[in-house]
């Protein structure tokens, strides 16, 4: 597998926004020649600016769910494309935003560009200082029953401040864990209100940009609420599958739309690399 470069970029296949976007001060230059684009986020009046970032099977699946293969590596065949773009995407994020449950699965995770494409670490480091962002994004972790790892690295990491979303219900089981560096929002009584998490994490902790990463029942609350402004989704060759006796999740879980009333996305563009594609589409058009 070829590193990514400017001698490997993407090769563009689709991209309605090149001449809305050209020149308009979004990329650095070098991310902007190996993406074969730009890619300039809106300046948000109320709410982060959302988008998300996810990798997809062959027959849409996001997980083997498999223990230790629950993470989408896998699901990309480690497509170093993939981990470049999910980079670039954080670089270009004041907060990034998981649930608990993918936070149980990956404790060993942090949500920082460097730490999915150390290659290009001083890369999106220039592009932080160019947008004038944090050092390092802030980790937002989202649960409705308080249940969070807290022997996960991101609690151990000095550079890394974390804000837990949660519900009132749960509150007093998340501040009893005592969690280092870690604010907690309530927003919601049972189940997490994200619309008033996502007004209170630009309000108060001056969240611009704010990336998702999962999972899927996260991901679904997410568009129901019409908080998502732009996908980034890659089409990896590779197969899961499904039983009953080992359901595998697909892009959105725990919720369901109804024909003639469901959310649309709309394609913006479509780049390639070898046999994965990179869609990137546009939500909450008007």
């Amino acid at each position: 597998m070829r590193a990514v470069s400017r001698s490997n970029p993407f090769e563009v296949m689709l991209d309605e926004t090149l001449v809305r976007e050209m020149n308009a001060g979004g990329l650095v230059p070098e991310l902007r020649e190996i993406y074969g684009g730009d890619w300039v986020i809106p300046t948000p009046t109320v709410r982060p600016y959302c988008f998300s970032n996810f990798v997809m099977s062959h027959d849409g699946r996001i997980s083997f769910s498999v223990p230790g293969h629950e993470g989408g590596g896998d699901v990309s065949d480690f497509n170093a494309h993939d981990q470049w773009l999910m980079g670039m995407l954080r670089s270009r994020a004041d907060a990034v935003m998981v649930g608990a449950n993918t936070l149980r699965l990956e404790p060993e995770h942090l949500w920082t560009p460097e730490f999915i494409a150390p290659d290009h670490a001083e890369l999106f480091d220039a592009q932080r200082r160019a947008d004038g962002r944090s050092e390092r994004p802030l980790q937002v972790f989202v649960t409705s029953t308080g249940n969070i790892f807290s022997d996960s690295a991101v609690f151990r990491q000095s550079d890394l401040s974390v804000v837990v979303i949660t519900t009132e219900a749960a509150e007093s089981s998340v501040r009893a864990l005592e969690l280092p560096r870690t604010q907690v929002l309530v927003a919601g009584e049972s189940e997490v209100n994200l619309s008033v998490a996502l007004e209170t994490l630009f309000s108060k902790w001056g969240v611009r940009t704010l990336l998702c990463e999962g999972g899927p029942r996260l991901y679904g609350t997410l568009i129901a609420s019409g908080g998502l402004d732009e996908e980034f989704l890659t089409l990896s060759p590779v197969v899961i599958g499904s039983h009953d006796g080992e359901p595998r999740p697909g892009l959105i879980e725990g919720r369901s739309f109804t024909p003639g009333n469901s959310p649309r996305a709309k394609l913006l563009s479509v780049r390639r690399v070898g046999d994965h594609l990179f869609l990137r589409t546009a939500w909450n058009l008007t």
